[in-house]
């Protein structure tokens, strides 16, 4: 089962750490015992075809023709999702966009990179879920352009209640393919 194998792999790639006395300081300002490192799992590319193939599942029925979110964490997950709809049966073109964290000082100076069109369906994406802060400023910035955002994806939904009610607020249904629970209930491998 796919779910099962990506939970190993965040285990044996070492992406999902825990020290209950320290802690981590996450992206959102918060301390937590746990870190989750989708990089990792997202620079592996058998991972990132179980993230793929998992995403696939939950989107396939959806109707949507983007998928996007803010530099740089969504750009390698967009991408492999958008690779592995375009291969699956049925088939999906979803194309990718990107949400600069600041407009380009340069050229069209453009906010949003990608080939988007006022009034289309868009996915935001983002790899954790915390207080919901990237998915959010993604979605406002595709809705400033015209884009229509109902749904977003996480790989981890660290199930922070701050998070999906925010989104939830917006208007934005949430789509995790894993939860924190998932991983903290896992076995990790034997080495």
């Amino acid at each position: 089962m796919a779910k099962h194998a990506l939970i190993q792999a965040f285990h044996q790639l070492e992406a999902f750490k825990w020290n209950p006395q320290e802690g981590f300081r996450l992206a959102s300002g918060k301390t937590s015992p746990y870190y989750v490192d989708c990089r990792i799992v997202l620079a592996h590319p058998h991972s990132r075809h179980l993230v793929a193939q998992l995403a696939y599942s939950l989107l396939k029925s959806l109707d949507f023709t983007l998928i996007g979110g803010l530099e740089i964490g969504a750009i390698p997950l967009a991408t492999c999702i958008s690779d592995f709809g375009y291969t699956a049966d049925p088939q999906r073109e979803w194309r990718t966009f990107v949400v600069r964290k600041q407009p380009k000082d340069h050229g069209l100076g453009k906010l949003i990179e990608g080939t988007i069109h006022p009034g289309e369906r868009a996915l935001v994406v983002d790899d954790v879920l915390t207080t919901g802060g990237s998915l959010l400023k993604a979605a406002e910035s595709a809705r400033a352009q015209g884009l229509i955002v109902t749904h977003g994806l996480v790989v981890v939904d660290r199930s922070e209640d701050e998070g999906k009610s925010r989104l939830a607020h917006m208007g934005i249904q949430l789509l995790p393919l894993l939860t924190l629970e998932d991983l903290k209930q896992a076995t990790p491998p034997t080495r």
